[in-house]
């Protein structure tokens, strides 16, 4: 398998989200051809194609995946990825030998989710470990990248518990954030590249604690809430309190979270 030329087609699940806002642009800006999977219709701007298709219920993946030399896999949820990554595996094999690049998180192979509990607090490391797995065993050419948790998903749950008069903070809970559009870059690079297997792990430059991070985003905000300790309970939740969710030997994140912090809420 050969790095992808100026004419190689990548297809982009997920483009329109989170992280393929970013991908999206910096493909094209590499000077490739993108065509976006998205479950909405959306103007092509910028030269990319879309087309709308449901990878979970499986309609209109074929003509997504026609032609297409790299999928850069980054359409998830809280569940069922692993059906989403069956139903894209199907299509791209029959369509040739595609290379998957694919974006997991940090702790799919280290958090235990063996109790309702844990499926119900944590069940997304399952469903991506899942998901990588169909992926490795597609008999195609892939890469999986694992990256901690993202700035803006950060952001948004700490803003849902800022609305909360009293705030439940998950004591021993650690997180790494990692700024999006350093992730993003990494796919490029990745999909731009020959297969790798499974790549190094992605993390932030800081360690912090939940209480830390919510207290970081109240007085960003000039906001005042009174916070209470919880601990939660389950095999997950004391892996994360382990450090099952952190990469501090991959901390190649440069933008921290109060510089996040500071740009987005001003």
């Amino acid at each position: 398998m050969q790095s992808t030329t100026e004419r190689d087609l990548i297809l982009v699940t997920g483009g329109t989200g989170t992280l393929g806002r970013l991908v999206v642009p910096q493909l094209r800006a590499a000077g490739r051809p993108v065509r976006v999977l998205s479950r909405k219709p959306h103007d092509g701007e910028g030269g990319v194609e879309h087309v709308v298709g449901d990878l979970e219920k499986d309609v209109s993946i074929e003509p997504a995946v026609r032609d297409a030399v790299t999928i850069v896999h980054l359409a998830g949820t809280q569940k069922r990825d692993e059906v989403k990554a069956e139903n894209l595996v199907r299509a791209a094999r029959a369509a040739g030998r595609p290379h998957l690049v694919y974006i997991s998180v940090v702790g799919a192979d280290r958090v235990p989710v063996s109790s309702p509990v844990d499926r119900a607090m944590f069940g997304y490391f399952a469903s991506k470990l899942a998901a990588e797995r169909v992926i490795a065993d597609s008999g195609l050419p892939w890469t999986t990248v694992r990256a901690t948790q993202f700035h803006d998903l950060l952001l948004t749950t700490v803003q849902q518990m800022a609305k909360l008069p009293v705030i439940p903070v998950a004591s021993g809970i650690r997180f790494q954030p990692i700024d999006t559009d350093e992730v993003a870059k990494r796919i490029v690079e990745l999909a731009l590249g020959e297969p790798a297997g499974l790549a190094a792990d992605m993390g932030g430059p800081d360690v912090l604690e939940m209480k830390a991070i919510v207290r970081s985003y109240l007085s960003a905000r000039g906001k005042h809430r009174l916070t209470m300790p919880m601990r939660p309970p389950g095999k997950a939740a004391q892996a994360l309190r382990d450090g099952a969710n952190l990469a501090p030997g991959r901390a190649v994140g440069h933008r921290t979270w109060d510089d996040f912090l500071a740009e987005r809420v001003a």
